[in-house]
């Protein structure tokens, strides 16, 4: 083994092999480091891979098992399974279909399964949820259409992560409103309408949802006999990352198939927990200690200094309620907070030129991370343009965010449509301007629409919608210059062959060829734009998984499923996750994510930056008319109220866990940026900045100056 290990960590390796460990440990412990040499040195002993499972909550964060696991120099044979319980139930029920379809209850058990991803439930959703919109049963909130898909699919999720039948949801939620009870018992209902006609429908069409796949895999196939001892002959050794961040229902079948392991390792973060709010339950996953050999505990932390860890301890103290006694520490080397911009832009600006200070220094970039509670649009593009303008290059990651909303992907579609006629929907003007000049390489936008009003016409046959270059004027051809023309009329003439084609290629097909053989050419925008080559991988990856999805739905033909995916995508649906996501930015690029986005990437950085810290969206819960985290969770006793001090205590220990989870993977400093006036236009004043100014009033004077926040 050529990696470095600290002497905790090669006494824990030194266990024996055929030990079952549960490994817990705060944040930069090395642990996962650990869970990876454990997995290495089973290899070396000679246990074949395809007896070690390695189970994660999120396959983002099996990243370090991929990397190492995946690597070249590995002894030849077969690969070590590196799965989450969804996927592992998938594969499951795949095997094991004709056995447990029709007892499930599933009407076509002579057809195989369809696995629905998040876009392609949202779409099964939209067809059962609209009629209800028209009818006005949802008028009792106000909220986009598409959060809404989302949280009636995630109640589904939180029912099945807990272990409660779907038919349960409306009235759990219901009993816990302390509100105006009729409207919202009725928006209640019509919630669970929603689910209950999706769920029948699924079990009418063969559809497979992740609840629908968590619940035939926990309540079914995991009972019986035939599974369960395929499962316990092919796994005999198992590491369990991140248990903290996985459900209840997950952590259920671990303690009973744990005894069945010849060896385990099981990692758990203390004080971690950030998908809570995604059916996550830390509390569950303690419960597997006990079927474990050893508790063993990791107190040193690889990654922040003794001056982090205090402000750390001081913080979360000062969140939980504010604290008198004075510090000892001034903590001047733990953060800094800037206070002197009054707007959102001059913060904006403050944050990029001491980026830029930093990198002068010797910092690389990639040891910069950016952080506001939540990254919109309109604040991602002005960070972009600010950092671009001091010379530096952001990398931005947002998973959540709707490929729809990529210029990428409009252009794409535009030359998608104007290839697929028989979808009768015929690119704007508008698009196909901007196509032109995302697709063009040095084309401005007033030539691009130039040429756009000259050789595009909608009205014209399929063939004749994009005129020739060389056939216009020839003033008008030197004003557009001659060099863009030879690139339209390569472009041209590719869509020609394809109108030509008397069976269209599918979306997926077709934009994987047009991006290869057009798009990424020199000349062209995307030539050597890996960012644009990982966005389309995406895309194509998302549309291959809708035909997949709802292929039995649509029937054979593929060109409506090309329009229908076109619809669905710019209807805004929330974005599945997709690992290229989070793969490791470039070197030389400082990272923009959302804050909890950085924590469910795992990773340290020197210096950090959260932005806007009186920003009430560091700890308030966002607004969810239709689920709730906890209500919907094993801790809620079914019929309590969740009352206003139930919401202050799950913001309080939500931001605790957060602050503290940040600074945890933090080397060097916090910086802390604050505006006086917010992006709405008024003062802000959350619990972060609170407990912030509580710490600087306790400081001593003498130790230096302290900025009032």
């Amino acid at each position: 083994m050529t990696k470095l290990l600290t002497t905790a960590q090669e006494q824990l390796l030194n266990q024996p092999l055929q030990q079952r460990i549960f490994l817990q440990g705060a944040a930069g412990c090395g642990k996962t480091t650990i869970g990876v040499q454990r997995a290495l040195q089973w290899l070396e002993a000679g246990i074949p891979a395809d007896q070690i499972l390695v189970l994660v909550p999120q396959r983002s964060l099996a990243m370090p098992y991929n990397d190492a696991l995946r690597a070249p120099d590995l002894p030849p044979g077969s690969l070590v399974d590196i799965l989450t319980l969804g996927g592992l139930g998938q594969r499951m029920i795949s095997l094991f279909w004709p056995m447990i379809a029709s007892q499930v209850g599933f009407r076509r058990d002579d057809q195989p399964p369809s696995f629905l991803t998040l876009e392609t439930a949202q779409y099964v959703m939209h067809g059962i949820v609209q009629p209800m919109i028209a009818e006005d049963r949802f008028l009792a909130v106000n909220l986009d259409p598409n959060r809404l898909l989302s949280q009636i699919l995630d109640n589904l999720n939180k029912a099945a992560a807990i272990g409660i039948r779907h038919t349960e949801v409306g009235d759990r939620l219901g009993a816990a409103w302390i509100g105006d009870k009729a409207d919202q018992v009725r928006l209640y209902q019509a919630a669970q309408d929603c689910a209950n006609q999706f769920r029948q429908f699924c079990y009418d069409n063969n559809l497979l949802d992740f609840s629908l796949q968590m619940e035939v895999f926990t309540r079914h196939l995991w009972h019986s006999d035939a599974c369960r001892r395929f499962l316990t002959r092919q796994y005999r050794y198992l590491i369990y990352d991140n248990v903290e961040e996985d459900v209840p229902a997950a952590h259920d079948i671990l303690l009973e198939w744990l005894p069945a392991f010849e060896g385990a390792l099981l990692i758990y973060d203390q004080d971690a927990g950030f998908r809570v709010f995604l059916g996550a339950d830390p509390l569950s996953g303690m419960r597997l200690r006990e079927v474990c050999d050893d508790d063993i505990h990791l107190t040193d932390s690889l990654v922040p200094d003794p001056v982090l860890e205090e402000f750390a301890a001081q913080l979360t103290a000062s969140i939980a309620q504010p604290q008198r006694e004075p510090l000892e520490a001034y903590l001047e080397g733990a953060f800094e907070i800037n206070t002197d911009s009054r707007f959102y832009p001059q913060m904006i600006e403050a944050v990029a030129e001491q980026a830029v200070a930093l990198v002068q220094e010797g910092v690389a970039p990639a040891d910069i991370v950016i952080m506001p509670p939540f990254l919109s649009d309109s604040l991602r593009f002005s960070l972009e343009r600010a950092l671009t303008a001091h010379g530096l290059s952001p990398y931005t990651t947002r998973p959540s965010r709707s490929l729809a909303d990529e210029p990428v992907t409009r252009c794409l579609f535009t030359w998608a449509r104007l290839a697929n006629p028989a979808w009768g929907a015929s690119p704007q003007p508008s698009d196909v301007n901007t196509a032109l000049m995302q697709s063009i390489q040095g084309l401005d936008w007033v030539r691009a629409d130039l040429l756009r009003t000259i050789v595009y016409h909608s009205a014209k046959e399929p063939d004749q919608r994009l005129t020739a270059f060389h056939a216009i004027n020839a003033d008008v051809q030197e004003r557009i210059s001659y060099q863009f023309g030879e690139r339209f009329d390569y472009l041209r003439n590719w869509l020609l062959e394809v109108l030509a084609q008397a069976e269209k290629p599918e979306l997926d097909v077709f934009l994987s060829r047009i991006f290869g053989e057009v798009l990424s050419q020199p000349g062209f925008v995307f030539h050597d734009d890996f960012a644009a080559a990982a966005l389309t991988s995406r895309l194509i990856e998302s549309v291959r998984k809708f035909r997949r999805g709802v292929h039995s739905l649509i029937g054979q033909n593929e060109a409506r499923i090309g329009a229908e995916y076109i619809l669905m995508l710019e209807r805004g649906v929330i974005a599945a996750q997709y690992l290229q996501s989070w793969e490791p930015q470039p070197d030389d690029t400082i990272l923009l994510a959302p804050a909890h986005t950085f924590l469910m990437m795992n990773r340290p950085a020197r210096y950090q930056f959260w932005l806007d810290i009186g920003n009430a969206g560091w700890w308030q819960r966002l607004y969810q008319p239709l689920t709730h985290p906890i209500v919907l969770s094993r801790r809620w006793q079914p019929g309590e109220k969740w009352s206003d001090i139930n919401e202050m205590v799950y913001n309080t220990e939500t931001l605790s866990r957060l602050a503290n989870g940040l600074i945890r993977r933090c080397r060097d400093k916090i910086l802390l940026y604050t505006a006086e006036v917010d992006q709405q236009g008024y003062e802000s004043h959350g619990m972060l900045i609170l407990a912030l100014q509580n710490i600087l009033r306790r400081m001593p004077r003498e130790s230096g100056e302290v900025e009032n926040v």
